[in-house]
This record gives C-alpha cells, structure tokens and sequence, in this order.
C-alpha cells in the first residue's frame, strides 16, 4: 500500500478501497477496545457485590470504584510502553497486541468467579484484569490514530482520523445498548445474579473480528519508509521527553489542546449522564436512554468537524469548541434542570435553605467514591443535602454547637457521628435523614419518583416535550464534543514526527484525557457538595477549557498543511 497523497487546492479524491480497509480496521477494534472499557463503569455497583463482597457495602464500592479508576490511571503508562514499542516495532502489530489484551481481559471477567468462590484471589484477579484494560486502552488510541493518519492522502487527515474519533462515543453507545437490552431481556434479578457477565462474555465475538481484519492490514507506508531509510529512533522515550525540543511539543499539546478537548468530553458525556442520575434523580433506564439518542444524533460530528479541520485548521475548531462550550454551559445544564425535573428548577429558585454550623466543624466534602463516611454535624449535613441536589448556603453558627438545616427557617438538628453508641448510629441517620427530606417535600423540593422527573417508560414518551428538549440539551453537549474531539488525532499526530510520534501523541492524550477526564465527575461533585450550589462544579471544566484556548491560541502551531512524512523539527 503506497501513502495516497492530494496536491494542494485539489478536490479531494475518493477514498481508496484499501482506505476504507484501513479505517474500518482500526476503528472497529477501537469502538470494540471503548466498549470494553465502559462495561466495567457501567457494572461497577454489580461487580462489587460479586467481587468484594466480604467487605460491607460501603467498603466494597470503594473497592470497585477504585478498580474502576485503576483503568484511568495506568492509561498514560499504556501509552508509554505500547508507544515505545509503536515507534521500534511498528503500529500494526502494537495495536493487534492491545486489542488482544483488552478483549481476552474483558472476556476473562465475564468468567472470573466471584468473592464467594475463590475468596481473596477473586478481587485480586479483577484488579488485575482492570489495569490490564487500561493499559491496553492507553497503547490503542495512539496506534489507531496514527496508522490511519499515516494512511491518509495530505489535506483530508482530519477526516479520516475522525472516524477513530466517533469510536469512543460508540463504543459507550454500544456497551449502553447491549446492558439495557440483556438487562430487559433477563429481568433485573437475573441481571444482577449472573446476567451481567453477558456482555463481557459477547466481547470475544468482537475480538475475533477485529483480530481477522487487523490480521489482513499492511504496515504504514511512513513506518516502513522510516524503516528503509534507517531513520527509527534507537530510545523513543528519551528522545520524546528526554529533549526538550520534543518535550515542550507534548506538554503544549497536552495543556493548549487535550486538556480542554478532555474536560468537554466527559462534561458532554460521562458528566451530562451523572448530572440526570445523580442531580436531577432520572432513573437509571431513562437517563441512558436519553444520553443514547443524543449520541446517535450527535455522532456524525465527528466527521464533519474533522473535515472542516482539513479545511481551516485544527486550532480554530478545537480551541473555538472550547469556548463555545465553557460560554455555554450554565445556561445549557439550567435547561436540562427545566426540562428533566421542573420542580427541583421551582425549588432552587425559591426554598431557602441554610446549613448554620461553628466553622472548625465544617471540614472538605471530597468524596470521589461517594462512600465516604463523614462524622462532624456539619459536614453530615451538607452531605445529606449535596446528594439531594439541595441548593443551600453555609452560615457561621456558635462555637460547639451541632450544626442545624434550617429549610425556610424551620431547623433540624444535625448529630456528630463520635458522639453517638455505635447501635444508635443506624437509627439516628435515618431519623435525621427521613426529618430533612420530610421539610424539603414540605418546602416544595421533589419527593423521590415525583411525576414531573422526566421519565421513559414506553416508546411513545420520547415524543413529549420535555424529553425532546433533553435529548436536544444532549446533543448540543455531544456537539461540543465531536468539535473538540473530531480533529484532535490529526493535531496530535501532525505535532510530531515519525520516529516518535506513536510515543509522543499517545502521552498527552492520555493524561488529559484519563486524569484531567476521568476525574472529572468526581472533583464537580466535590465542588457541588462543599458549596451546595449544584451548578458549581461546571467551573471545573469551564476553566480548563478557557485556560486550554488561551495557551492553544499562543503557543501550539497550526498543523493542517504539514506533510507528516517528511516533517522532522
């Protein structure tokens, strides 16, 4: 296969058949390495009672959670080892090498025997199996993007590494599918007993298929240039990060372009779909639902943004995305308050609530598992009301005191946790509990399951107004992502040249996307409960979307017109 190229101002050629080879090889294997990885964040809740259940309840969530976040955080290592091996070996064997990883890993847990089977080995086995994900995960991304662009005639490399692009937002679409249809199929007692391992298990078909096709792919035509020429670099990771020439290059890349491109994709996803459960209290069923049709709405993005890159340039779109999206958020997540449940919107307009507390007794409310347990009066109180979406103020109280929740004047007392016998503790947190939502029902905040929370419970509901108004709130959000998101491969390979770009890409794109991305949630809803403003942790991403333009816009040059071939700075 010989590198297509197009003559500058010449309309673009069709795509060859072996184009269309190439992109479907690495996307499918990339959409099949996505929804591998979503399955777990999806089962967390259910593979913690399968594999940590010796622990209490709150325990073996943080254990599963925190397996879960394993996979974030051994990324950016993925991509060091698999980019190292991408840039001596070559990129189509390296990203055969992940796929297999990810797919028999993911396979291997639809297997693995629980808690109550094999004891200890079992979790240990799942953690295992967990970063080895990641890790596959982490030397994918950079393969795929790079074969494709390397592939890709000069002028159209953004839209052929946006079809790469759409295959994260495919594959939560398709690990969101194949659970609601089992889950549905199965009923939910069986889901939760052995139906969740269906879709780990189903994974291997889509192993095979992406194995035969990558099998039948040639090298890329600028790795076995480089190769000929005896060009390779002999330590890819030190010329990468070990000069400064190209270690400057990675880290621009990674705080003028991925960093705010990460925060807009998990806010438009991960973040709009927490924000419906865990905010705005949507059921389960629904709030995927809503998020599948805006992805399916949305996808085509990708594409189109991609393509626009090739014609403007991938800073104008990536960073203008960035923009846009941090101008817009408030307003935009105010709608999906509106519309999924108007009378949470009635009461935060007009229920005054207050937590009065002595100051030393308020302390931080970081809690990315949401197991923490909290014991001063202060910080269970605004505990209680941060996971009832509850907008409220903290006001200083007399020194010793408990704290009190006063909902439009009327105080509940609130109760330390050390204080109390260890057989009174159940009792006095459902009696406190069950007093505070009692007077936020009375005050006019939503009671669980009220009738105005958006809901879908048969086909015909998708056609009311308020669900059209989400699923349009949604699709503005994917939107920004497929703007951001759509031309960053062609960005990040562009940056670089061929002896190091598998290495040098694959880094940024991981730590933006694994840390500044993966803990979103987490920090925006820490900032939600430390406040009690439940729109808050919207500066998180809004900040680092602005601070990402303003650098992006300084410091990273265009890269649209470099013919990634011959680029050496």
């Amino acid at each position: 296969m010989t590198m297509a190229s197009t003559a500058a101002g010449a309309p673009p050629r069709p795509m060859s058949k072996e184009e269309r080879k190439v992109i479907l090889a690495s996307s499918l294997g990339t959409v099949f390495e996505w929804y591998d990885f979503y399955l777990y964040g999806s089962l967390a809740v259910m593979i913690g009672a399968q594999f940590f259940s010796a622990f209490p309840e709150a325990t073996r969530n943080i254990f599963a959670l925190l397996a879960f976040a394993a996979g974030f955080l051994v990324r950016p290592f993925g991509a060091l080892v698999f980019g190292r091996l991408g840039d001596l070996v070559g990129r189509k064997y390296t990203f055969l090498v992940t796929i297999v990883i990810m797919g028999v890993s993911t396979f291997l847990v639809g297997l693995l025997p629980n808690y109550d089977t094999i004891g200890a080995a079992a979790p240990i086995i799942l953690i295992a199996l967990r970063m080895l994900q990641g890790l596959a995960l982490g030397g994918e991304y950079g393969g795929a993007a790079t074969y494709v662009a390397e592939h890709a005639p000069n002028g159209r490399r953004g839209f052929y590494t946006a079809f790469i692009q759409t295959t994260a937002t495919l594959g939560l679409f398709l690990s969101l599918v194949v659970i609601l249809t089992v889950r549905l199929t199965l009923g939910e007692e069986a889901f939760m007993a052995w139906g969740w391992r269906i879709p780990f298990l189903l994974s291997v078909v889509l192993l095979g298929i992406s194995v035969w096709i990558r099998m039948q792919m040639q090298e890329s035509p600028a790795f076995k240039k480089m190769k000929e020429e005896g060009t390779q670099s002999k330590a890819p990771l030190s010329e990468a990060f070990g000069q400064w020439k190209n270690a400057k290059i990675a880290l621009l890349a990674l705080f003028g372009l991925v960093a705010g491109q990460a925060v807009v994709w998990y806010t438009g996803q991960f973040y709009a779909l927490f924000f419906l459960q865990s905010i705005l209290k949507i059921d389960l069923f629904t709030a995927n639902v809503l998020i599948a049709l805006s992805l399916i709405l949305g996808t085509g993005g990708f594409l189109f943004f991609g393509s626009l890159s090739d014609k403007i340039g991938r800073k104008p779109v990536i960073l203008a995305g960035c923009v846009i999206a941090a101008l817009t958020y408030f307003p935009l997540f105010g709608a999906l308050v509106d519309y999924g449940n108007p009378k949470l919107a009635r009461a935060l307009d007009n229920v005054v609530v207050q937590v009065v507390a002595d100051p030393a007794d308020c302390g931080s409310l970081f809690n990315p598992t949401a197991t923490r347990k909290f014991t001063s009066s202060c910080d269970i109180a605004r505990d209680v009301l941060a996971k009832a979406a509850v907008r409220y103020e903290t006001v200083a109280g007399p020194a010793g005191q408990p704290a009190q929740i006063t909902v439009n004047g009327t105080p509940i007392t609130s109760y330390d946790l050390t204080t109390i016998p260890a057989e009174a503790v159940k009792d006095t947190q459902t009696a406190f509990t069950k007093a505070v939502s009692g007077a936020l029902v009375t005050a006019g905040y939503p009671a669980a399951g009220d009738p105005e929370i958006a809901r879908i419970d048969e086909f015909g509901d998708l056609f009311t107004g308020n669900i059209v108004m989400i699923v349009l709130v949604l699709t503005v959000l994917v939107l920004y992502v497929t703007m951001v998101y759509g031309p960053i491969a062609a960005a990040l390979v562009e940056l670089f040249p061929t002896r190091i770009r598998y290495t040098s890409m694959s880094l940024p794109y991981h730590i933006g996307n694994g840390w500044f991305g993966g803990l979103l949630p987490a920090i925006s809803f820490a900032m939600v409960a430390q406040t009690g403003d439940i729109f808050y942790g919207l500066w998180y991403p809004i900040v680092i979307a602005l601070a990402t333009a303003v650098i992006g816009f300084l410091f990273v040059p265009e890269t649209k017109h470099r013919d990634i071939n011959t680029y050496d700075h």
